[in-house]
């Protein structure tokens, strides 16, 4: 099937070569008789241009201004005898015809435009010029001509067609026998010279492009790691290159297709799964206090509303951040830019995080440099990363423990880190701690407080300011997560 393919485009471009090259050689044949023709009709009249000067001088056709008919009958009779393809005629000043020697006497026009005649006087013959053909009316000749005058007064012309109808037929029959008999071969010849080294080159081209036709076949039919060898640029290679780069592209985003498809899967089935836990609590509960209404103490009561209220709580965190994780990971957050004080935000959401590390007995203070620090950054994104960072290492770090958060700036850049205590994150666990749910190939064992997306929206986060977050940690002896954000510098 393949093949056929290929060897129907190859005679396709053959039978097109072909036909253009017949179209060609007959143009080639139609100009070249035309221009030998005008060449030999030019060559005659060139030859042939003093003619009429000569009938006039063996001959005065006029004898005391009129026509001696006798005498210019006999001269003309004589030089149609030595050239018997000349039409000679006498035409009066305006062009009429008076009298004429032509073959069976068959003159159609009674007169002839002075136009080409007085143009040809006036060039002396120099010049490639056609007049009337009085046996045929609206056909033109080649032609000799010269004026008679009395008294310097142009009284008539002799007028002398230089080929004559039967001579024009017997040249042309001439000619096209020899085109036929001579040229013929010589164009036949050429002709499949030209058609043999056409199709010999359109081969040799043809070859190269079935082959990349047989690659992209097999890559449209599966074969996803076809690709056309490349041997050096130019002509056909740069498709060859230009193909492989699309099926790599192509190649790539199947692959990402699939990983998208599948993270999809996994998020459905952990949001099932993180969905159910609450509410199968919560509906547990719910159904405990409506079954047990009248034998439950109040301390039960209140203990069951308890844990409703904290399940409640957990459903609503999770929801809302599965819908801000969905919006970062959709390009639907843009960073609104603006110029602002780190420290200061730092510095309130200590105190927003002081009674939760106070509970535990933990430890949460800052440090940075005296002078204020103003960073360019979407002030909202950025307080929610800190927010998760701190919340994240508050869930981690046991109770005694030290959480720190520091700003260092530089020359260009504003430095924050946030280290606790904690036990650390084992170091096989490290590249896959930002990925939401997961760490490692274990899944985050979730508690009424944690719901494994904080850090996830953390990378988003800083990826839309185009800023890289950084993670150190010891087992035993805590984890650092740090990032920079650039100065803002006063124009």
């Amino acid at each position: 099937m393949k093949n056929s393919s290929s060897s129907g485009f190859f005679w396709k471009i053959v039978a097109l070569f072909t036909g253009l090259l017949f179209v060609v050689g007959f143009a080639y044949v139609f100009i070249t008789v035309n221009l030998a023709e005008k060449y030999a009709q030019e060559r005659n009249q060139r030859l042939n241009a003093d003619i009429a000067k000569n009938i006039i001088a063996e001959v005065k056709p006029y004898v005391e201004g009129q026509l001696d008919t006798t005498a210019t009958d006999d001269i003309m009779h004589h030089m149609m005898a030595i050239n018997p393809s000349l039409e000679v005629y006498i035409l009066d000043a305006a062009g009429k015809i008076l009298n004429y020697v032509a073959p069976y006497k068959k003159v159609k026009l009674e007169s002839v435009d002075l136009v080409p005649v007085e143009d040809f006087i006036r060039t002396d013959g120099e010049k490639y010029i056609e007049g009337d053909d009085p046996r045929n009316p609206g056909q033109y000749k080649v032609f000799s001509a010269a004026p008679i005058k009395e008294n310097n007064v142009t009284i008539a012309y002799i007028y002398v067609v230089l080929a004559s109808e039967e001579y024009v037929s017997a040249s042309e029959y001439v000619l096209n026998s020899y085109v036929l008999k001579l040229g013929g071969r010589a164009i036949l010849i050429t002709f499949l010279s030209a058609l043999l080294l056409g199709i010999l080159a359109l081969w040799l081209i043809t070859k190269n492009l079935n082959k990349i036709i047989t690659i992209v076949k097999k890559f449209q039919s599966g074969e996803m790691s076809a690709r056309i060898p490349v041997k050096e640029g130019g002509g056909i290679n740069d498709l060859a290159i230009t193909f492989n780069d699309m099926a790599d592209t192509i190649v790539g985003n199947i692959e990402n297709l699939k990983s998208m498809e599948n993270l999809r899967r996994e998020l459905v089935g952990n949001v099932s799964h993180d969905l159910r836990t609450p509410l199968s609590v919560i509906h547990g509960y719910i159904e405990t206090l409506m079954i047990k209404q009248n034998q439950l103490t109040d301390p039960e009561r209140d203990k069951y509303l308890k844990i409703i209220l904290e399940s409640t709580h957990k459903l609503k965190k999770l929801v809302e951040e599965l819908f801000e994780l969905s919006k970062l990971e959709a390009q639907q957050v843009t960073a609104q830019k603006e110029p602002f004080f780190i420290q200061e935000l730092i510095h309130d959401l200590c105190q927003k995080f002081e009674l939760l590390a106070s509970e535990k007995n933990i430890v949460l203070k800052t440090a940075h440099n005296p002078n204020k620090s103003l960073v360019f950054a979407d002030v909202s994104l950025i307080e929610r990363v800190l927010q998760n960072l701190i919340d994240n290492a508050l869930k981690f770090t046991p109770e005694n423990g030290e959480i720190s958060v520091l700003v260092d700036s530089s020359d260009q850049y504003v430095e924050i880190q946030v280290s606790d205590t904690g036990p650390g994150i084992p170091k096989e666990q490290i590249p896959y701690i930002f990925d939401r749910y997961h760490i490692g190939d274990k899944r985050v064992s979730l508690d009424n407080k944690n719901t494994g997306l904080g850090l996830a929206i953390v990378k988003k986060i800083l990826e839309i300011h185009n800023v890289t977050i950084n993670l150190s940690s010891k087992l035993d002896k805590g984890t650092t997560f740090s990032f920079q954000l650039p100065q803002y510098e006063n124009s």
